[in-house]
């Protein structure tokens, strides 16, 4: 299903918020724990998409932007070497030098009440 223009224009403009970000990362981190592949892909690839990412994140993984939007996309399967490396950059992209300050976060990205 295509996303509509204006969803893609939404999650750009959150992507302005330093903390939403962090939050999409973090959700994105809890989603691959649950086993819920296709969330955490379908959120990394919302954080790349919003901050318009994708080109230079691929860049410093040294692999191609088709590989990387593969990777996150709905059927993807990263091993957990490449999956970590994502995460890693996308960290420092964020100012986030450790997990502890990863871990803290204070905005939710859930809307669900039984999340």
């Amino acid at each position: 299903m295509a996303l509509t223009k204006e969803f893609k224009e939404t999650v750009m403009q959150l992507c302005k918020d330093p903390e939403y970000r962090r939050a999409l990362l973090l959700e994105a981190l809890e989603s691959y724990l649950e086993d819920d592949i296709a969330v955490g892909n379908a959120l990394l690839r919302d954080y790349l998409n919003g901050t318009q990412a994708f080109g230079d994140v691929a860049a410093e993984l040294q692999m191609k932007e088709s590989g990387l939007r593969r990777m996150v996309g709905p059927q993807g399967n990263a091993t957990a070497k490449k999956l970590f490396g994502l995460f890693k950059v996308c960290q420092q992209r964020e100012g986030i030098r450790s997990a502890d300050e990863f871990l803290i976060t204070p905005y939710v990205v859930r809307t669900s009440s039984t999340g």
